[in-house]
């Protein structure tokens, strides 16, 4: 697929500023103007972050609402039951409250649904059937309930009431709970839309300490650290990859702090077999090393197994745990790549589907809790909408992911005549469907996609921040690039392009991997650097030359020594 090269240009005035006051190199001058960053205050406060540039979670909308009601509940020893989705944003949120309430005392349970068996968010027979029959008081949901009218509506009609914690779009003002603390609802005007549903519980967190200190709840007490909850924050923030705008990016990067200090043994555990040291992790490994192996759990199994492994104390639990979730994620990875085949085999047994600018795919025998994740490879390699539907009992059950030019909750939004029920945002979602329409659902998802876009926001684009000549590598380019860092969402990881350059060796690594020796030459000076490319064709012939490339720049970590690391992503 051709991809459109996009080399950036900033305001060579704010760079030049931003050089000389920040004693940086250029790259990382323009790298900042890019992300608008143009002068030095802002560029130290994204830097140099701090808990301390947190706003305010008490203006969020319902916070009050929700704090006083379970403050309610802790006078009078009433029954709370955490209620959590079973992705990583959900299973870090239910953790964090989960420990909190513990450490305080509280009559505290949680209950994540079975992905296959239930499905998301909170319903009617699990207030009849879990919550009812346990004497549980008061419900509150961590990323979801938004949507859950009637499951809230049935437990208020019992006695039970409902704090909805969530991140997820919200079409109204979200079902008659006793709070609805979702930043996205429409009269909420705080400024925390970015939060993931780990965030938005961890500034309940906030609200409720603060709270519990008001009414000297702490006097004979000792008062939780809620810093030490940013491990998890930053691990669900990053896996439901919502922008590392402030807000996000002061969570993770504090987050990623807590985790090289070694303070819990799940997650211990959990680098150890990913093989990951903790002294340098990072967000790319959590994202793609760590969360992964969290989410098997509620893609093959009961994400359950995830919850408990986060909260336990107990080391040997913890390997346990990690062993079984490792085994997990491997027999994920190979149905993932089964369907991911199968589907490939299909498109081109039926080109004309590369007409499309839409794809629903449907099969009956695929593992649903694994679509989302086909999905996304599909979009991320063919850059368009794509809609997988597994059929089970007679309903049609599908995860959708889009490419960043489409929103896919308002395409879905066109169709809504056609599902049963659908939620997710502008990235992802899950729906369901009657099998019988399917096809008109196919037609109505092509047209208002077509009606969204134009033919250049199904070209991907390669955005490059700065042309860079390996004469201008140097450890402390390097190293102040890591100052960057988290890198994720809305502060993509620095992409650099360079020119004529030789392929000096090469061989196969992994299996798929191609690790090079490369080298640039100016004059009679030659410059060479180690190099690797994922993801490669292990049998396609070594090139010899690249007329350009890009690359990004990083430490490569290894027996206790650091070397200069080249990895290719887009050869050309």
């Amino acid at each position: 697929m051709k991809k459109q090269w996009q080399i950036l240009r900033p305001d060579p005035h704010s760079v030049d500023m931003l050089c000389r006051e920040l004693k940086c190199h250029p790259a990382i001058a323009a790298i900042l103007v890019n992300r608008h960053i143009d002068s030095a205050e802002k560029a130290s406060r994204f830097i140099f972050t701090s808990l301390d540039q947190l706003s305010s979670p008490f203006s969020i909308k319902d916070m009050d609402a929700a704090v006083n009601r379970i403050l309610y509940a802790l006078k009078h020893r009433e029954k709370i039951l955490i209620f959590g989705d079973y992705d990583v944003d959900g299973i870090t949120a239910t953790a964090i409250l989960l420990e909190f309430f513990r450490f305080i005392g509280a009559d505290v349970s949680y209950y994540i649904p079975h992905r296959i068996k239930e499905g998301y968010g909170l319903k009617r027979s699990q207030v009849l059937d879990v919550a009812y029959p346990n004497k549980v008081n008061l419900i509150i949901t961590v990323d979801c309930g938004s949507s859950c009218y009637a499951a809230v509506a049935a437990a208020k009609d019992i006695g039970i009431d409902v704090i909805v914690t969530d991140h997820h779009i919200i079409v109204d003002n979200g079902p008659s709970a006793s709070a609805v603390v979702n930043p996205k609802r429409r009269d909420c005007n705080a400024g925390f839309d970015d939060l993931a549903g780990v965030g938005v519980a961890f500034y309940l967190l906030i609200c409720l300490r603060k709270k519990l200190r008001d009414v000297n709840f702490w006097n004979n007490r000792t008062e939780p650290n809620l810093k030490k909850f940013c491990d998890l924050v930053a691990l669900g923030t990053l896996a439901d990859m919502v922008p590392l705008v402030p807000e996000n990016r002061v969570l993770v990067k504090t987050g990623i702090d807590v985790i090289r200090a070694n303070n819990r043994p799940g997650l211990d555990a959990l680098m150890e077999i990913s093989g990951i040291d903790p002294i340098f992790v990072d967000g790319n490994d959590m994202v793609f090393r760590l969360s992964p192996r969290l989410n098997s759990a509620g893609r093959l199994d009961h994400a359950s197994i995830a919850v408990e492994l986060l909260t336990t104390k107990k080391t040997e639990a913890a390997h346990q745990m990690v062993r079984s979730l490792d085994n997990m994620n491997q027999k994920r990875q190979r149905i993932e790549n089964d369907i991911f085949i199968q589907i490939e085999r299909h498109l081109y047994k039926n080109s004309h589907l590369f007409e499309k600018n839409t794809w629903v795919l449907v099969d009956e025998t695929w593992h649903l809790g694994i679509l989302g994740i086909v999905a996304t490879r599909l979009t991320r390699k063919y850059f368009r909408p794509v809609v997988l539907i597994t059929l089970m009992n007679g309903t049609g059950k599908g995860s959708a992911r889009s490419t960043p030019g489409v929103n896919l909750y308002d395409a879905l939004l066109a169709c809504v005549d056609d599902l049963e029920t659908f939620g997710g945002h502008a990235k992802a979602a899950g729906l369901e469907i009657k099998p019988e329409n399917i096809e008109s659902f196919k037609i109505h998802l092509e047209r208002a996609v077509n009606r969204m876009t134009t033919p250049e926001d199904f070209t991907p684009k390669i955005i490059i921040d700065y042309e860079l000549h390996f004469t201008d590598i140097s450890t402390g380019l390097i190293d102040q690039i890591e100052t960057l860092k988290p890198f994720g969402n809305g502060n993509n990881e620095p992409l650099f392009v360079a020119r004529n350059v030789n392929v000096i060796s090469s061989k196969i690594v992994g299996h798929h991997h191609r690790r090079m020796r490369l080298s640039q030459s100016v004059g009679k000076s030659q410059t060479v650097f180690n190099a690797i490319q994922f993801n490669v064709d292990p049998h396609a012939s070594a090139t010899e030359h690249f007329d350009q490339m890009a690359f990004k720049l990083r430490w490569n970590h290894w027996n206790g020594e650091k070397i200069a690391q080249i990895i290719i992503e887009e050869p050309s």
